[in-house]
Order: structure tokens, then sequence, then C-alpha cells
């Protein structure tokens, strides 16, 4: 990603109130991860999977944070549980920033990953989670801000699914 598509990702979620962030390191978006340590305004903490940073993010949460989880495209199936039984049973308003691996969009597809971008929606509808796909930084920070308040009207977790300029 371009620094200057991560700088205005940072700032979307600054705008949006988000103020905690759990992440397992990928290569796609890591441009942000730097941004977000430098700034005060976030609480950023590093997980060992994409379950663990879904339950920690919804802690933090019901904590009164305005969190995100940050994952690759893998991370809404291997978090399906904890989505499932902490931020839709108990209505957790949590932001899931994903990295759209293996969507058509992708510009570093491996066909690796093409088995995640072809099940995403599919299991983003099974659980019930709203979602959006951002393939370009056309009024980026308005669609996160957009997401965070629909979390917080839902009360429940809400994806932001980044490919495209977000993948170069």
């Amino acid at each position: 990603m371009e620094a200057e598509l991560a700088k205005r990702l940072v700032n979307g979620l600054r705008e949006a109130g988000i103020n905690f962030v759990t992440f397992l390191p990928e290569t796609r978006m890591s441009e942000i991860l730097s941004l977000i340590r430098e700034d005060k305004t976030f609480q950023l903490v590093g997980v060992a999977s994409e379950a663990e940073g879904v339950s920690i993010a919804a802690g933090a949460a019901l904590g009164g944070k305005q969190a995100a989880a940050y994952m690759d495209g893998n991370g809404p199936f291997v978090s399906s549980y904890n989505l499932l039984t902490v931020g839709i049973r108990y209505g957790v308003p949590l932001l899931l920033l994903v990295s759209y691996q293996g969507s058509f969009e992708d510009k570093r597809n491996t066909f690796r990953f093409v088995h995640y971008g072809i099940k995403m929606v599919a299991q983003l509808n099974t659980l019930g989670i709203e979602y959006q796909v951002l393939k370009d930084g056309d009024n980026v920070e308005t669609k996160i801000k957009d997401a965070a308040r629909m979390m917080n009207a839902l009360k429940l977790p809400v994806a932001l699914l980044f490919t495209g300029e977000f993948t170069v």
C-alpha cells in the first residue's frame, strides 16, 4: 500500500473514534502498523492468532474502547467461533479490518489464497456480519467512519475488506 493511502486509512480510524487495535502481522497492509504505533491515539496490541485478536478487541470494547481487529484474509475463518460466541452473541461492536486476500482485485494474488477470497463473503454472510469491500482510497475516511457508526448502532462486528489499491 502506498504511504499516502496508509496515512488516510489510519486517519480514518482516528476520525471514526477507533482507539484500540489488535493485529496479527501480514504483508498487504502492514504499512498502517507503524503509523498506528506512533500515534498516541491508539493502543496497539499484537496477537498470536486472529481468534485471540477478536477476543482481546471484544474485551477492550466491553471495557469502553472503540476497538478494531486487523487481520489477513483467513482471519474471519480462524476467528469465526470467537466472532459468533463473543461478538455476535453478546452484541459487541467491533471493526474487522481484513486484508481481502484472493479477491479478484488483490494485486498480490498468489493464487494460494484464492480459496479465502472466494469464500470470504459467504463466511461473513453466514455469520450475519455486515461488510463493505474497499478497492481504492476514494472516501476511505468516510467509509471507515460509516462502518464504525454501523458497528455501534448494531452492537455487532462489522467488516471492511481491503483489496485493490490497498494490496499494491
